[in-house]
């Protein structure tokens, strides 16, 4: 199965939160309310500085995927 790089997800036990899934290497949740991330990987031993710029411009890739979705949703 291919899956894609981000899904949007939510849950009525968190009915204000926002969740972007991240699906491909490193796996995290991001709540995109406060920008909280859950990591679903042990990310121990990468470089911390390459790692900083890659989730950088990953969260900036969720919200961009969020912005799109929600214009999506509002066609």
């Amino acid at each position: 199965m291919t899956l894609p790089k981000f899904l949007l997800g939510d849950n009525t036990d968190f009915p204000d939160d926002i969740f972007i899934i991240h699906t491909e290497y490193p796996q995290f949740i991001i709540n995109l309310v406060d920008d909280e991330i859950e990591w679903l990987e042990d990310l121990s031993g990468e470089n911390e500085a390459e790692l900083t710029s890659e989730v950088n411009d990953l969260i900036e890739l969720a919200s961009q995927f969020y912005d799109r979705e929600m214009e999506r949703y509002n066609d």
